[in-house]
């Protein structure tokens, strides 16, 4: 009995132990990145640090964290964020964000986002580069505002990437349930009174290669660049209006797209005129594409209905036979 309760004791003291050194560990670890990156010229700082959780876990809370990148015009500022994760291996992490509004900036536009329950989980595989396996976002009601007011809102979010069998290729799940646009997107897309405050749908299914895995480098020199985006189903219902899209396009080293993404839409006109008041259509092939687009879908037997291509060649893309302009490069900054 007595070496039993021996043998508990050593135990106990050396993971007592562990758990503090390990503790000590990711403070360090976190303190060094967050010097790192002012090192690298981002502003990168915090008010404080405190680790609890004492045996099973570490959970790390940074209060008032602040980051920002001169080089992108990116940044973010919360009161607190919360790093959890088993005392046995902090590479699965989950990330747990305040209800109270965060600020995210991009140069001189910055948004208030407020969210219930958020939270981020991110698994990453054993080693010094920190190579993603897993990372999802989950919200339950959220709501971002800007100067000029609330810009969307949604019942629920979720963001999630998997890394596939290929290290370089990720799955990704994003859904919005109940989303809202905001009085400033309504207007800017000619929305109607017709059409509902929120969207019955609103999910994208896709698959993205990079030319490299994610892994710490993402942050620390540059994001890896998609090569290949292979588009499942996109699917919007907002009201009377539907659209799908699935396709596949590859992507050079300058982020041009080539491929073709089909696209299938309900109601077109609606969407048409709601594309032209805000103005992404050149006003020049608006008339010629709603006579086009005309003739298509009376082929198809339903002229409320449209099933036709966008179409990604040498540097430039067309809605079935209509030009539309350059292709918008697929680069991430």
């Amino acid at each position: 009995m007595k070496r039993l309760l021996k043998i508990v004791m050593v135990a106990g003291l050396a993971w007592s132990t562990y758990w503090f050194v390990a503790g000590y560990g990711i403070r360090r670890a976190v303190a060094d990145w967050f010097a790192a990156q002012e090192g690298r010229g981002w502003q990168a700082e915090f008010a404080g640090m405190r680790t609890r959780g004492y045996p099973l876990r570490h959970v790390t809370t940074l209060t008032a964290p602040a980051l920002a990148d001169p080089a992108t015009g990116a940044a973010w500022r919360a009161d607190w964020l919360v790093l959890d994760s088993p005392a046995i291996w902090p590479g699965r992490l989950t990330l747990l964000f305040p209800p109270n509004p965060q600020l995210i900036s991009y140069f001189d536009r910055t948004v208030a986002v407020t969210a219930q329950d958020m939270r981020a989980e991110l698994h990453l595989h054993p080693g010094a580069a920190l190579e993603v396996e897993r990372l999802a976002l989950t919200a339950g009601a959220w709501s971002v505002a800007g100067e000029g007011g609330p810009v969307a809102a949604g019942g629920s979010l979720t963001l999630a990437m998997d890394q596939g069998d290929a290290p370089e290729t990720y799955h990704y799940d994003i859904r919005a349930e109940g989303f809202s646009p905001g009085d400033g997107l309504r207007k800017l897309a000619s929305a109607t009174d017709a059409l509902p405050p929120a969207f019955e749908t609103l999910s994208v299914d896709m698959e993205v290669t990079f030319d490299r895995a994610w892994d710490r480098r993402a942050l620390e020199e540059r994001r890896p660049q998609p090569v290949a985006v292979d588009l499942r189903l996109l699917e919007m219902q907002w009201g009377e209006l539907r659209l799908m899209a699935a396709g596949h396009v590859t992507v050079d080293g300058q982020g041009i797209p080539t491929g073709e993404i089909t696209l299938k839409a309900e109601n077109w006109r609606e969407m048409l005129a709601m594309a032209n008041a805000a103005g992404r259509l050149p006003p020049s092939v608006v008339s010629s594409a709603d006579r086009a687009l005309t003739m298509l879908s009376r082929l198809g037997g339903n002229p409320r209905a449209l099933d036709v291509q966008l179409n990604f060649r040498d540097g430039f893309v067309a809605l079935g036979p209509i030009p539309l302009g350059p292709a918008p490069p697929l680069i991430l900054r």
